[in-house]
């Protein structure tokens, strides 16, 4: 069977680092960076005759999540212990939530190319986050470091809604923009304040029953976790061409050799005995309460994005890629009421564009906090200079790249000290167009018997006599109408 034949079928579980100044269940700080073990109190522990206090900010942010995506969020929800043993759990289990969580449904769009899909989630709950085995620190032993025990979490879980790894991907960016914007995550990746589990199946193409799942564990990489599909889901589908079944179990991603490999078979629910934590009330949440997060909630992605639709006239896609980061959002709009809304076009390609590759390329990210070198009235003024005729899209990248590295006060300042006017004056482009075509008599032949590529040669021949400052669109009518005389 060919790899058409298959169909891929994947659910995110994605752990989220509640930005609160302390642990869920006790006073300690999360602050990264800490030595080993400084704030691993005897509450994160579990050492006898302590007892549990629940963080109330933790719960806020599960309310704005849950507001975020359209989530039902239930009045009364109860924490459970997850008992499992391992060296970084030195209680023996974890709080969680299990039959009733904070959050249920809800859902979230996301935009893969051009195209939009919906992908719905089952819940979020409000955890614990266990402690850090280090093995790499220690020949021959492992070190057990307690701080992140008690890092309050909130874990969201997605419907196997996603059929490859480039939706995955694309819901992984969405959530992880989408948690950074309503303030509830610093999201970093590096620090594991956001790490996702992706189950992956594959199944024929028209089944309708999953095939056995795979759990790829702690992907803090959007590019890891692309690669780590990819390469699960060709190995599931070579197992299952050649005669053998697919077992359930949780695996590891090897960056270095690009290839998961199987790390223990996966647990179910009924394997961490789940029962009621004795030592924590029921979670009451009231409207009132609800209706308070509510009001302190920014405009959400979406409401922005139908928004840049409909009052600037932008794609779904330019409107989607805008409101994809809150930072970058906010620049766009910066921009557009300096440049008027009449620009919003050119606004939205030069952001996406110019300021987004050029970010790229030096290594910054405006939703981790770095500044744009180029403030968003410096951009405007390249934009309406462009409009007004007095810069070409070439020019005006220039002016870009000068302001970007903080060569001039504005664009009028670069434009005069470079002497970078477009020559829009008709009768000087048809003097300088007269010029070449009577030293080009060749070209003017070969476009006339049909090659459009003299056409071109000839543009280039005017646009270079003219420095490169005639507006290339004055250019290209003339110089047909010139052709076709």
């Amino acid at each position: 069977m060919s790899n058409t034949q298959w169909e891929v079928v994947i659910g995110l579980e994605t752990h989220t680092q509640l930005k609160t100044q302390s642990k869920i269940f006790s006073g300690s700080s999360i602050a990264f960076g800490a030595p080993p073990n400084a704030q691993a109190s005897a509450v994160d522990i579990a050492l006898p005759g302590v007892l549990p206090v629940l963080n109330r900010e933790a719960v806020v942010c599960a309310i704005k999540f849950g507001l975020a995506i359209g989530g039902q969020i239930a009045p009364r929800s109860i924490f459970a212990r997850k008992n499992y043993f391992y060296p970084d759990l030195p209680k023996g289990y974890q709080i969680s939530q299990f039959e009733i969580p904070v959050v249920s449904g809800g859902g979230l769009a996301i935009c893969v190319g051009q195209q939009e899909k919906y992908i719905k989630l089952t819940r979020a709950h409000l955890e614990e986050d266990a402690g850090k085995s280090l093995h790499e620190d220690f020949q021959g032993k492992t070190g057990i470091d307690l701080n992140r025990a008690g890092t309050p979490l909130l874990e969201i879980v997605s419907e196997p809604d996603m059929r490859s790894s480039a939706e995955a991907v694309a819901y992984a960016k969405a959530l992880h923009a989408l948690v950074q914007w309503i303030g509830i995550c610093d999201g970093n990746m590096q620090e594991g304040s956001f790490r996702c589990d992706a189950n992956v199946s594959v199944r024929p193409v028209g089944q309708k029953e999953f095939g056995t799942r795979r759990e790829i564990k702690n992907l803090n990489s959007f590019r890891f976790m692309q690669q780590a599909i990819d390469f699960e889901v060709q190995w599931q589908i070579n197992e299952i061409e050649e005669g053998r079944a697919i077992q359930q179990a949780t695996v590891l991603f090897n960056s270095d050799t690009g290839e998961t490999r199987a790390m223990r078979s996966k647990e179910d629910a009924h394997d961490y005995r789940y029962f009621p934590d004795p030592d924590l009330l029921p979670l009451e949440i009231t409207p009132a309460w609800i209706a308070e997060v509510k009001a302190s909630l920014p405009e959400l992605p979406g409401a922005m994005k139908a928004r840049f639709e409909s009052d600037y006239g932008l794609s779904a896609y330019d409107a989607a890629t805008l409101s994809a980061s809150r930072e970058m959002a906010d620049y766009f709009e910066e921009t557009l009421t300096a440049a008027g809304r009449e620009n919003a076009k050119l606004c939205a390609n030069w952001v996406m564009g110019e300021v987004a590759g050029r970010l790229n390329k030096d290594g910054m990210d405006i939703s981790a906090g770095h500044t744009v070198p180029l403030a968003p009235t410096l951009l405007a003024g390249i934009i309406r200079r462009i409009t007004d005729n007095t810069l070409s899209n070439k020019m005006a990248r220039e002016v870009f790249d000068a302001l970007w590295v903080g060569e001039g006060k504005d664009a009028d300042a670069v434009i005069a000290a470079r002497g970078l006017t477009q020559v829009t004056d008709s009768g000087a482009i048809e003097s300088v167009i007269d010029e070449v075509l009577s030293a080009n008599a060749k070209s003017v032949e070969e476009f006339r018997a049909g090659k459009d590529k003299a056409f071109n040669a000839l543009v280039g021949q005017v646009m270079k006599a003219t420095k490169g400052k005639a507006d290339p669109q004055q250019v290209n009518d003339l110089l047909r109408k010139k052709l076709a005389a």
